[in-house]
């Protein structure tokens, strides 16, 4: 089978368009044919081995411990190990597979994995799972969303972005969306009752206070971040670069100790509920997967390129086999 193979950490140069052999399930594994996959921060931050910390979690310390990128992943089944009950041949599944994604077949445990809504496409479901995982558990275990809270969203135009843009009005939540310029109209789209340009205005020193504030792409000081915050109110740090990690994971409990505002980092975690809970969403239209660009198994390397570069306005997506009637986004 075609795969997008590497075997030492570095640039997507090292990425290669290669003929692999194709994997053969476990007893409580399934394989599936993938149709699509979506390319995520966690794929080239795991490609280039940064920060070090990656390493470890990953248990490649000195090279790659999984030599296929891809985490997120919507395809057909085409066999199952002989312990698998949920699933059988044909099913149109989608999940959070961990690893391997970037091929044309992958493995993946049945608990990875959740049935395809009808009428949303291959690549629309491989948009979801990371991304829309993260913002979910950020808003609702890390943040306690309410019904009724001013919610804001920074860094509201990517990948985990637009998924709490409208992850956070389906919980009733009143919505403020952060983003540059160029997706103001998309922003706008998904249901964001104001949209920020931050461009144009520095929301954490406008005076506006917000019940909760879930960081996709962190730009701001903690301390800016809390500035913003009514009494009461709690920060999340979804994503965002290092010094920003730094502050999170080690001023943030301290600093939730004085005064009654919270602030932390989320460590997002796959699990079967949650992705049942996001599969609901999808099929009573409540989010919608929004992709800004499109690249074949071949380029997957343009791919992480351009998403390295931090302006992907919603998801990239890596089309293996093309959706005949793909459906529009906004």
């Amino acid at each position: 089978m075609k795969a997008i193979f590497y075997s030492e950490y570095g640039p997507p140069d090292v990425l290669h368009f290669v003929d692999v052999e194709k994997p053969a399930p476990k007893d409580d594994e399934v394989l599936v044919r993938i149709h699509a996959a979506s390319v995520n921060a966690l794929d080239w931050r795991l490609l280039r081995g940064k920060p070090a910390l990656a390493r470890v979690m990953t248990g490649g310390l000195f090279k790659p411990r999984h030599n296929i990128p891809g985490a997120d992943a919507a395809g057909c089944v085409e066999a199952v190990g002989r312990n698998v009950t949920e699933f059988q041949p044909g099913a149109e599944v989608f999940g959070a597979i961990g690893t391997g994604g970037f091929a044309e077949y992958a493995c993946a445990t049945e608990d990875r994995l959740v049935v395809k809504p009808a009428g949303i496409s291959y690549e629309q479901a491989a948009a979801v799972p990371v991304a829309a995982l993260t913002a979910l558990q950020a808003l609702r275990d890390a943040g306690r969303i309410q019904s009724g809270q001013n919610v804001l969203i920074d860094g509201a135009s990517g990948g985990v972005g637009t998924f709490a843009v409208q992850i956070a009005k389906s919980f009733g939540a009143e919505v403020t969306a952060v983003c540059s310029t160029k997706a103001v109209a998309t922003a706008r789209s998904i249901g964001a009752d104001h949209v920020i340009d931050y461009s144009q205005r520095d929301f954490t020193s406008s005076g506006e206070l917000y019940d909760l504030i879930v960081a996709a792409n962190a730009h701001h000081s903690l301390f800016d971040y809390k500035r913003a915050l009514k009494p009461g109110g709690t920060y999340v740090m979804a994503g965002g670069g290092g010094g920003e990690i730094l502050q999170a994971m080690f001023l943030g409990p301290l600093v939730s100790r004085i005064g009654n505002k919270k602030l932390g980092i989320l460590m997002a975690k796959r699990n079967k509920k949650d992705l049942v809970f996001l599969k609901e969403l999808l099929a009573t239209k409540k989010i919608t997967s929004v992709i800004d660009r499109r690249y074949v198994l071949r380029d997957a390397a343009d791919a992480i390129r351009y998403i390295e570069q931090g302006h992907a306005k919603g998801k990239i997506v890596i089309t293996v086999i093309p959706d005949r009637a793909a459906i529009a986004v906004p």
